[in-house]
């Protein structure tokens, strides 16, 4: 007997990691995290909370000082027009965010407009929760961004959605403002909710600007905002994010969800968040400051060791390296799936020991690129750059 989550698609990035887990000091270029510690301030929040025997059930929408100051964040930083906590749920992760949504605003066939690469819990979500994912594309020529009349064009009478990330995963591009303006006037004309994913709100580089879609006039009814601690505080193993959204009838499915699949999230994290916020911006500066650095050091090493092979621009924001592989590489074993881009991943793993995750696992416009993450310690990017060379070299 047949089950709608059959239908969700097995994660190609698990796949390269347990493909990672076989080589003995890889240089782990795959995986979408940061090499930094979480502050101090979250450390020391941690043991204070179980100093304190925080242990106990919490609120299903989240610890109320916490709620309260992720209030005021989203006020200040984002200029999101929240009138009061209520708007605000703690989730543990972005993922469990999205998860939320999709359950809760999606009926069987509703269709969820994604960008063509994009991150791949995003189709997944919308699958499990019996939608469809219908991709539009982002083009290269136009750095990384929508063709709008094409993205209007995919609307159909079924279409329930328009999902929208920027910075962006796994191209690092952002939309500029009028992007979004579009967005917002397409979205408005047809009815359609916008599920904003702002993961990586805080990593922007250069003179890059990050807009909050709902902070648009008007927007913020219409729009479900996702947001997570994971790139801003290095605290991806702690499982900690968070959804804004004003519409109470979809606030209310969206807690039964969350009371459903978590009945609170982790009280100890919660903690940490409080702390995560105290430690504030001059911690993402830093984090920032430094991953910048991180991003000139991957691709001047690209340019020099793997530049025949390898082509692509640095990101605008997020911490990825999304590049194409030229079609005269030829060397790497045939794959079963017939992709370059896996056989060219898999190349990096058996000859070079580096993480890397195929292009087309983000969608059939992500095939023939492969993305790397250059959030890793420096010491981590010089090694696999100089295997790299040696590889490409060879």
């Amino acid at each position: 007997m047949g089950h709608p989550l059959d239908a969700v698609p097995e994660s190609g990035i698990a796949r390269i990691r347990d493909l990672m887990l076989a080589i003995d000091r890889p240089f782990r270029l795959d995986q979408g995290d940061v090499s930094f510690d979480v502050p101090d301030a979250v450390k020391e929040a941690i043991r204070r909370a179980v100093a304190e025997n925080r242990t106990h059930y919490l609120p299903t929408l989240g610890l109320p000082p916490l709620r309260e100051r992720l209030m005021e964040k989203v006020r200040t930083r984002n200029e999101l027009p929240v009138r009061g906590v209520d708007e605000v749920f703690v989730t543990a992760g972005g993922m469990h965010g999205l998860f939320i949504t999709c359950q809760a605003l999606l009926n069987a066939g509703d269709e969820v407009i994604v960008p063509d690469p994009e991150w791949p819990p995003v189709v997944g979500n919308v699958t499990a929760a019996q939608g469809v994912a219908v991709p539009c594309p982002l083009h290269e020529r136009l750095g990384w961004r929508y063709n709008l009349d094409e993205l209007e064009g995919r609307i159909t009478r079924r279409t329930r959605a328009i999902y929208v990330n920027s910075p962006h995963n796994p191209t690092g591009s952002i939309l500029r403002r009028a992007d979004l303006e579009r967005i917002a006037e397409i979205a408005s004309r047809h009815d359609l909710r916008l599920i904003a994913d702002e993961a990586y709100e805080d990593i922007v580089y250069d003179s890059a600007e990050h807009v909050s879609l709902g902070s648009l006039p008007g927007l913020h009814e219409r729009t479900i905002s996702l947001f997570t601690f994971s790139k801003s505080f290095a605290m991806t193993g702690l499982r900690l994010g968070y959804v804004v959204v004003r519409d109470p009838e979809l606030r209310r499915r969206m807690a039964k969800v969350l009371y459903y699949s978590s009945s609170n999230v982790s009280s100890l994290v919660q903690h940490a968040g409080v702390g995560a916020l105290e430690a504030g911006a001059e911690v993402i500066r830093g984090f920032r400051d430094e991953l910048a650095a991180r991003r000139d050091l991957f691709f001047s090493g690209i340019d020099q060791l793997g530049g025949h092979v390898l082509k692509g621009t640095p990101p605008e924001g997020a911490f990825y390296a999304f590049l194409r592989i030229d079609d005269g590489w030829t060397a790497g074993a045939e794959d079963e799936e017939g992709s370059r881009c896996w056989r060219f991943a898999k190349h990096l793993i058996t000859g070079a020991k580096i993480g890397s995750v195929p292009g087309a696992e983000f969608g059939a416009n992500g095939a023939g690129y492969v993305r790397f993450c250059f959030a890793r310690g420096r010491e981590e990017l010089d090694g696999a750059l100089s295997a790299l060379g040696r590889l490409l070299g060879s």
